[in-house]
C-alpha cells in the first residue's frame, strides 16, 4: 500500500526564508550589498554587527576580478571611487624581494605579445642573456604606465593597440568601501541589527545553527547563517567547531601593524608598494585623502617595537595615529560551509595581504555561494562542491604567495635564510623547476586565479634563473630582436601619451573633502 505524499515528498528542498550575516565590515556588507540585489526581494535578509567591535580592514588594495563584484552589485565605478577616496590600481611594485636594491612591478594585464604561439617573455629571455634587452617592466603597457604614474581605462575599440588590454583594481578606504556598501544594502531592505553576540545555539536534532544571542538578551535565528566575524571565527568555529589548517611552516609572518599618513606631495602612484624588510614587508597603498601603510612580520624574527620603528622610519608622509597591531595565523579552515554556516572572510581563513586577495577571496566566496544557493534541504553534495572549490582556490592563492618568499637571492637575515632554503609544497615546487628549465608556465584548472602573466613577472622579477623555450632559436636572431625592440618602443610610445594618474581622477572621479 502506497503512502500518502508528505510535504516533504512534494517539496524535498523548500526555499530559504531567512538570511542571517553575524558581522559587517567588508565581508558582511559586500555579501549584504551582493545577495540583497541578486535574490530580487525573494529573502528576508539580516545582519548583526556590534559598534564595539572593531574591523580590520587592512584590505584597501584590490585586484581586478573586483570590477566582476561592481557589475552584479551594481555599482557605478565612479560613484564608488569618490566615495571611498579611491585611486587606480595597475600593479604592484615589490623592492627588496629577490634581493636588496631590487625592483619590479607585477603588473595587471599583457606582457607585449606573442611571437607565432611564443610569449613575449621567451624572447626577453634570450635578449637579456645577449645584453640587448631593458628591464622587464619596459615591455607591459601596464608596468611601464605604473613607472611612469599614468592611467587610462582600456580602450576595446582599438585592439591593435595595448591601450585595449590595459587592467586595472582599485586602492580604496576599507571602512568607506564598507559604509558605502552598507548605504545600497539598506536601500535595498536588509536589515541592520546592532549587537554583541554572546552565544550561539545549535538544534539538538541535527547539530544545523537556530540562533545567536546578544548581550541584552535578544535572540535572532535564520535558515541559512553567513560567518562574517573575522578570525574569531564565531560561528564556523566556535559554534559549528570546524578546524582550521595552519600554513605558517611556509609563511612565516604572523602579525602586522597597520597605520595611515598623509597625503604625499609627490605623484599620485597608480600601484600598491611592498617593501620587504628584515622580517617581513612594508606596503603603502595610496588614496586620494591619504596614505596607507603597515608592516606584515613574523614574530620569530622581529620583536614588536622593532617593527613598529622600522614601520615608522620607511613612512614617505608624516603618520597620522598610532600604528595598530593585527595578529593572526595564515592557513584556512578546513571546511567553509559547515551545515547551514557559511564562513566568508577572515572566518573562512587568513592570507597575508601581498598580493591584495583578501576582497577577492570574499567575492568569489559569494559567487560560489550563489552558484551553489541550499534551499533549506542544505543537500551534502553542494556543501562538499563548495568547499572543494574553496579549497583549491585558498591552496592555489597560497602557492603564489609562497613562491615571493622562496624564489629570492636574499640570505642576509635568519628570516630570508629560512625562506629560501624551506621545503614548500609540491604543487609549488614543481610548478618552479617547469618554469626554471623552459620559462614555460601551465595552468592547473581554471579556477586558478593567478594567470601566466602573474607568475612571469613575480618568478622572474624575483630572480629566478630560468631558461627559455628551446623553439625560441628557431628563429632568426635579427628577427627576435627586431621583435622585442618594436614591443618596447610601442609600450613607450603609448605610455607616454596617457594621462597622469592624478590628471584622470581630477577630471573623473575626484572625491569630495571628507566630513569632519
Amino acid at each position: 500500500m502506497l503512502s500518502e505524499p508528505s510535504m516533504t515528498d512534494a517539496h524535498p528542498n523548500p526555499p530559504l526564508k531567512t538570511i542571517t550575516i553575524v558581522g559587517g565590515g567588508t565581508a558582511g556588507w559586500m555579501a549584504a550589498a551582493l545577495l540583497s540585489r541578486l535574490t530580487l526581494g525573494a529573502y528576508t535578509i539580516r545582519l548583526i554587527e556590534s559598534e564595539e567591535i572593531g574591523t580590520i580592514g587592512v584590505g584597501e588594495a584590490t585586484i581586478p576580478a573586483i570590477r566582476t563584484f561592481n557589475g552584479p552589485a551594481g555599482i557605478d565605478e565612479f560613484e564608488m571611487v569618490r566615495a571611498t577616496q579611491a585611486t587606480f590600481k595597475l600593479g604592484i611594485e615589490l623592492r627588496n624581494w629577490g634581493a636588496p636594491g631590487d625592483s619590479y612591478i607585477h603588473g595587471f594585464g599583457k606582457i607585449g605579445q606573442d611571437l607565432y604561439w611564443l610569449h613575449c617573455h621567451q624572447f626577453w629571455l634570450k635578449e637579456r642573456a645577449a645584453g640587448r634587452a631593458k628591464h622587464l617592466d619596459h615591455y607591459a603597457l601596464n608596468t611601464l604606465a605604473a613607472r611612469m604614474n599614468r592611467f587610462a581605462m582600456p580602450d576595446p575599440s582599438n585592439p591593435q593597440s595595448p591601450i585595449a588590454d590595459i587592467d586595472y583594481a582599485y586602492h580604496f578606504d576599507a571602512s568607506l568601501f564598507a559604509r558605502f556598501l552598507r548605504g545600497r544594502a539598506e536601500a535595498a531592505g536588509v536589515e541592520r541589527i546592532e549587537g554583541r553576540i554572546v552565544a550561539a545555539n545549535r538544534r539538538g536534532s541535527d547539530g544545523f545553527l537556530d540562533h545567536v544571542v546578544l548581550a541584552d538578551g535578544r535572540t535572532v535565528d535564520g535558515d541559512l547563517f553567513i560567518d562574517c566575524s573575522g578570525m574569531r571565527g564565531l560561528l564556523i568555529g566556535e559554534a559549528m567547531g570546524v578546524g582550521y589548517e595552519d600554513w605558517s611552516q611556509w609563511l612565516l609572518c604572523d602579525r602586522a601593524l597597520a597605520v595611515p599618513s598623509a597625503r604625499g606631495r609627490g605623484p599620485l602612484t597608480p600601484y600598491t608598494r611592498s617593501i620587504a624588510h628584515g622580517a617581513g614587508w612594508q606596503w603603502r597603498i595610496p588614496l586620494q585623502h591619504r596614505t596607507g601603510n603597515g608592516h606584515v612580520y613574523s614574530s620569530r624574527f622581529m620583536s614588536d617595537d622593532e617593527a613598529a620603528t622600522t614601520l615608522l622610519a620607511n613612512l614617505d608622509t608624516p603618520a597620522l595615529g598610532d600604528p595598530r597591531p593585527v595578529r593572526f595565523r595564515p592557513g584556512k579552515r578546513t571546511r567553509a560551509w559547515e551545515k547551514n554556516v557559511v564562513a566568508l572572510g577572515l572566518a573562512g581563513g587568513f592570507l597575508e595581504p601581498l598580493e591584495s586577495t583578501s576582497i577577492h577571496l570574499i567575492q568569489t566566496g559569494l559567487l560560489r555561494l550563489l552558484a551553489l544557493f541550499p534551499g533549506r534541504g542544505f543537500h551534502a553534495a553542494d556543501m562538499a562542491e563548495y568547499n572543494r572549490q574553496t579549497d583549491f582556490e585558498y591552496r592555489d592563492v597560497r602557492d603564489f604567495i609562497i613562491a615571493h618568499y622562496k624564489v629570492t637571492l636574499r640570505e642576509d637575515t635568519p628570516f630570508w635564510q629560512y625562506c629560501r632554503h624551506m621545503e614548500v609544497p609540491d604543487s609549488l615546487a614543481e610548478r618552479i623547476e617547469l618554469f626554471r628549465s623552459s620559462a614555460r608556465f601551465f595552468m592547473h584548472g581554471k579556477a586558478e586565479l593567478f594567470r601566466e602573466e602573474s607568475w612571469v613577472q613575480v618568478l622572474l622579477g624575483q630572480g629566478l634563473d630560468a631558461q627559455y623555450d628551446p623553439m625560441v632559436d628557431m628563429i632568426p636572431e635579427a628577427q627576435t630582436a627586431a621583435f622585442l625592440s618594436d614591443v618596447e618602443e610601442v609600450i613607450a610610445e603609448v605610455a607616454s601619451g596617457l594621462p597622469t594618474h592624478e590628471a584622470f581622477i581630477a577630471r573623473h572621479c575626484q572625491a569630495p573633502p571628507l566630513q569632519g
